[in-house]
């Protein structure tokens, strides 16, 4: 532990980071047109962006139990809450005149923040229930749709009938299941008592992305999207 800290947590979280930008990147060069267009509908692709989405749900349930499963510490839970909101808020805002597929209404830091609030409960409940939880929420994802949930404002739910057009599309069904399976886990596992030792300049370097994890999510697109256009500006 580093404080409140875990650093293979950090670790993990700048494992999820590094793939997220190298997915974002070949995204990007695809809808520049240095790559064949057609790259992101490979299976590859898109297997590895769900990974990506479930790795960071996955690791937000253990955090969430690293730090309310003693006690929910209602001021920082509340704080990162408003951060998580505002910061989907920014995506939503921006997807709208930058995203290709559609706007942004219910992606991943939406859900993380949904998440978020139904993982209060599941710190609660013995850690098989909220496995059992998850494996039920992660089913309904292949149960039947529903055309009274089709209305954009229930996009949330992941059970509309017909599949909204979103670049980023996370709906709590099935997207709350690693949420709440990183909370089983961590709960079983007791990682709030795992012991830890300060780490070396190396692994808090190795670490740096994890820990700014957010404003790497919201900062990275932009900046890509920049020096792909000051290349082609530069080059034409």
């Amino acid at each position: 532990m580093t404080g409140t800290r875990l650093i293979p947590l950090d670790l993990a979280r700048t494992l999820a980071i590094l793939c997220m930008v190298a997915f974002h990147f070949t995204f990007d060069l695809a809808l520049f047109g240095f790559i064949d267009r057609d790259t992101m509908s490979q299976p590859f692709w898109y297997y590895f962006a769900r990974m990506i989405a479930g790795s960071f749900l996955f690791l937000s349930g253990v955090s969430l139990w690293l730090a309310h499963g003693q006690g929910i510490r209602w001021p920082a839970f509340w704080t990162r809450l408003a951060k998580l909101v505002a910061a989907a808020f920014l995506v939503t805002l921006a997807s709208l005149w930058l995203v290709p597929g559609g706007p942004i209404w219910f992606g991943i830091l939406h859900s993380i923040a949904a998440a978020s609030l139904i993982g209060l409960i599941a710190l609660r409940l013995p850690w098989p229930v909220t496995l059992i939880l998850a494996a039920i929420i992660f089913a309904a994802a292949w149960g039947p749709r529903f055309p009274a949930l089709d209305p954009i404002w229930l996009v949330w739910t992941g059970l509309a009938e017909t599949r909204p057009m979103m670049g980023d599309y996370v709906p709590l069904i099935p997207w709350a299941a690693p949420a709440l399976a990183g909370i089983a886990v961590a709960k079983a596992l007791r990682m709030d008592l795992l012991p830890g030792t300060p780490p070396t300049p190396f692994l808090r370097a190795l670490s740096f992305p994890g820990r700014h994890s957010l404003v790497i999510y919201l900062i990275h697109q932009p900046i890509l999207f920049g020096l792909f256009n000051a290349w082609i500006w530069a080059t034409t």
